[in-house]
């Protein structure tokens, strides 16, 4: 059977949620906690990863292809777990290619929901961003945080080295401490009154133990799992069409573009649980 077809003959759809990797499980985790109801298929385009130090138009292709991977399984809705697909591609996709692929299908990303509430967080109107380099180079959080709350001033650090050790298992490892103190210190040397940091990139949460441990007291961290569960709650509420399109039978399925056994391996560390997969080729 044509992967194409896979979802040809059910009246309804599942959501997509889609990561260059294992992160966007985090995300995926939360929803599922407040939406355990609907039907979800996870993509991770490993075997392209990471999506953080390639160019604007690599993500946006790679993106764009998962994308309407997902829309040949059926799905209508599609959330980009994805900080650096979110900051890179996602404009584009809703811009230029959605139009063509049909008014009905969606496509929604990370980094609105988080900076529509970061500001919620923070007294002192200094916040930090920590993300991929990609994210960063974007400048996508500070031109959205501004939208929202335009007295907010926002610091941002790469962390290049945190997606491979989060992805090689050795995040809790001693190792670790050097480079979560490195981009700490990088972070907080820009404000001495940062008083709220977002981990935005969904592999973070892995590190947040280690974070809070080299923060001084008084910062709060903030996961972004929660935030997207929350915000897809209420757009579904908003959009009723939509959440009756989805399919309710509280299945899940997870797909890879490498190999299934080390996705599985791997994807249990985000997800909390055993995950098998499928391989895909796109």
């Amino acid at each position: 059977m044509r992967w194409g077809s896979y979802f040809w003959y059910m009246k309804k759809s599942p959501i997509g949620v889609f990561d260059s990797g294992y992160g966007g499980l985090t995300i995926l985790k939360e929803i599922v906690k407040q939406l355990p109801e609907y039907d979800y298929l996870y993509l991770g385009d490993n075997a392209r990863a990471p999506y953080g130090p390639r160019s604007f138009e690599t993500v946006y292709q790679y993106t764009l292809q998962c994308v309407d991977w997902f829309f040949q399984q059926g799905c209508e809705l599609v959330i980009l777990a994805c900080n650096t697909a979110s900051a890179k591609a996602l404009r584009n996709i809703q811009q230029k290619d959605l139009p063509k692929m049909g008014t009905h299908k969606r496509v929604l990303g990370v980094i609105r929901p988080s900076t529509e509430i970061i500001g919620n967080y923070s007294k002192s109107r200094d916040i930090g961003i920590l993300g991929t380099t990609g994210t960063v180079l974007s400048n996508s959080y500070p031109i959205e945080v501004s939208k929202f709350f335009p007295d907010i001033n926002v610091f941002q650090q790469a962390c290049p080295m945190w997606v491979p050790l989060i992805e090689n298992a050795e995040f809790n490892h001693p190792g670790a401490d050097y480079f979560v103190i490195k981009y700490l210190e990088g972070l907080l040397a820009q404000s001495g009154k940062i008083d709220t940091i977002l981990l935005a990139c969904t592999h973070y949460p892995l590190l947040i133990d280690k974070i809070k441990q080299y923060l001084p007291a008084g910062i709060t961290v903030v996961s972004q799992g929660t935030i997207v569960a929350a915000s897809l709650v209420q757009y579904l509420e908003n959009h009723p069409d939509m959440a009756d399109a989805i399919s309710k039978t509280g299945s899940l399925q997870f797909f890879t573009t490498d190999a299934a056994p080390d996705f599985d391996n791997h994807a249990s560390l985000f997800f909390g649980k055993e995950v098998k997969s499928q391989h895909i080729f796109l």
